[in-house]
């Protein structure tokens, strides 16, 4: 088994209990993040590692310490001051930031992820402190394996990897984006049982073309214009080099790449190394969660449902492509199921005889078929669609806040009892519509769930509750499943064996409440059951290459393995 760290190594002793091998002692170990316990060292530790007289003379225990952290956390007046100290924490002692997070995940998972990550992103120049991940560039790499070879894990299993061009709602937003893959890596592990000794956030400093960010003084990022066409995919090609080079066994999941190369990169790549696009299949496996959720709720098939897509960018086209898997699970022919997904840009409904980026064709309608839908333009509005469609489920994927009013909502009331109304654009702020007024204009028969977390809804004596589709309900265990498979490739089938997943786990837990999305807080169980799902899916398919895994015997080796943050042991090695 490979070493961990050059400072570092977690081995067992004769009894098979864990202990932490340091290669370095003194003021050394309580600057490196993974090996400082602060107050926790035992007082042997402290004479034995040259730590005597450098911490006060108290010993605590990690609940002390927690309870301590936690009252600190608490003490912060605003979301993105919250972040910061989150992260000052996860800069200092990282095992208790997971025990923090971990602890009070329903709490902070908005802080550390959507909705505060993207204000964090924004003014990542100002908030800047320490260095965390990779930062490639035009300027480094052409050294990319020596870069990826210097890196303190030796033995790296998850990457996450952002060119930074879309990110969330808000856009290009540069450098500033390496702030997402430190917030999805942090779910990986509070949420999904991947150790946080074997992950990689990646910035893919490939320029920016925000004029703002150019001009201003502080930016930390290359002072460039993106890079295009040959010269982007020549840059990516030799960032995947290297990661087959340096860490081999990696996953990589690409994350908040624009529609213009997102699927572009998904395609090039997911057969050279085991990678997936979280935007592409991350959002089509938990948009389809929810709606067959939904249409479980309701007693009805996903097959009999017309489906209109409010957004055509990488998540819009991912949901697309997981709507029709599930239409095609459940007995439809891939034309059938094209035939009931309506999607939307920001031009009107995709037909076949308009222009169109050519990732978007599969799902145009035929225009023979939606002629007489139009009243005001070239292409159907979405409230002609929704009524030309006869639409039962309406995602939204725009990033267009207030997309959905009330002539829409109520339009879908019109189509059926139960309307699916999913608004999943984040952040918060770019929501096509509020719960509250989704089920207001409904009379409360909506089906609702967003993307961001909103409070439940009070209405005519009743408290509703809004599920949250949350990504986070699928990467964390598709990436750790990928990782104990030592899969080659992440197939379409383990993104559905993701989704069903999470239905199944919906279905038997809070159905019958009315959610159509777990809550948060039951996160690690989600994702243990996801990589479950994805393992036996990855033994069916034949990409998985783990000699030491047995399918039947998945949920106990995903449960073995899931990491939990706890004080070892040191010794001098």
């Amino acid at each position: 088994m490979a070493r961990i760290s050059k400072y570092f190594d977690v081995k067992r002793d004769a009894l098979g209990r864990e202990y932490m091998e340091v290669y370095v002692d003194g003021i050394a170990l309580l600057r490196l993040v993974m090996t400082n316990k602060g107050t926790a060292f035992t007082l042997d530790e402290r004479v034995r590692l040259g730590l005597d007289g450098l911490l006060p003379p108290q010993v605590n225990t990690l609940e002390q310490q927690l309870a301590r952290v936690y009252g600190g956390f608490c003490r912060e007046p605003t979301p993105i001051a919250r972040y910061q100290y989150l992260r000052a924490l996860q800069e200092r002692n990282e095992v208790l930031f997971y025990a923090l997070l971990t602890r009070h995940l329903g709490e902070m998972l908005p802080i550390v992820y959507t909705p505060t990550v993207g204000e964090a992103v924004q003014q990542f120049n100002f908030l800047y402190q320490s260095a965390r991940g990779v930062s490639l560039s035009p300027d480094n790499i052409g050294r990319a394996r020596r870069v990826l070879a210097s890196f303190p894990w030796e033995d790296v299993r998850m990457i996450v990897a952002t060119d930074a061009s879309a990110i969330l709602g808000i856009g290009d937003q540069g450098y500033g984006g390496l702030a997402i893959p430190i917030g999805k890596l942090a779910l990986y592990t509070a949420g999904g049982g991947v150790s946080p000794f074997h992950t990689m956030p990646v910035v893919l400093d490939v320029g920016t073309d925000r004029a703002e960010l150019l001009d201003d003084p502080f930016y930390l990022g290359v002072r460039q214009r993106r890079l295009r066409d040959g010269a982007y995919f020549d840059f990516l090609d030799r960032f995947v080099d290297a990661v087959k080079n340096s860490c081999p066994r990696a996953v990589v999941q690409w994350e908040d790449l624009s529609k213009e190369s997102a699927f572009s990169v998904l395609e090039r790549y997911r057969k050279v190394l085991p990678s997936f696009n979280d935007d592409i299949q991350g959002t089509g496996a938990v948009a389809l969660a929810g709606v067959v959720a939904a249409c479980r709720l309701r007693g009805e098939s996903i097959k009999d449902q017309s489906v209109v897509i409010h957004g055509a960018g990488a998540g819009g086209v991912g949901v697309a492509w997981a709507i029709c898997q599930g239409m095609i699970r459940d007995g439809l022919t891939e034309e059938e199921a094209l035939a009931r997904i309506f999607v939307l840009d920001s031009k009107g409904l995709l037909a076949k005889d308009r222009p169109m980026e050519e990732y978007k064709r599969r799902f145009a309608q035929a225009p023979e078929r939606i002629a007489s839908w139009t009243r005001s333009g070239a292409a159907p509005s979405l409230l002609e669609t929704i009524e030309g469609a006869r639409a039962t489920v309406l995602l939204g994927l725009s990033g267009q806040p207030g997309a959905f009013g009330e002539p829409v909502i109520k339009a879908m009331a019109a189509n059926t009892a139960r309307p699916v109304i999913f608004p999943l654009s984040n952040p918060t702020s770019a929501s096509e519509a509020l719960p509250e007024d989704i089920l207001t204009w409904t009379g409360g028969r909506a089906l609702v769930a967003t993307g961001s977390p909103f409070a439940p809804v009070e209405l005519d004596g009743k408290t509703i509750p809004v599920g949250q589709g949350n990504n986070a309900f699928i990467f964390p265990g598709l990436g750790f499943g990928t990782i104990l498979s030592d899969a080659r490739e992440i197939t379409d089938g383990m993104v559905l064996a993701a989704a069903y997943a999470l239905v199944d786990y919906t279905a038997e837990k809070h159905l019958d409440t009315g959610l159509v999305y777990p809550p948060v807080e039951e996160l690690q169980e989600v994702s243990t059951r996801v990589a479950i799902a994805v393992i036996r899916a990855a033994f069916a398919e034949g990409v998985a290459t783990s000699a030491k895994l047995d399918p039947a015997s998945a949920e106990d080796h995903v449960k073995a393995r899931f990491w939990q943050p706890r004080y070892l042991p040191f010794v001098r090695g």
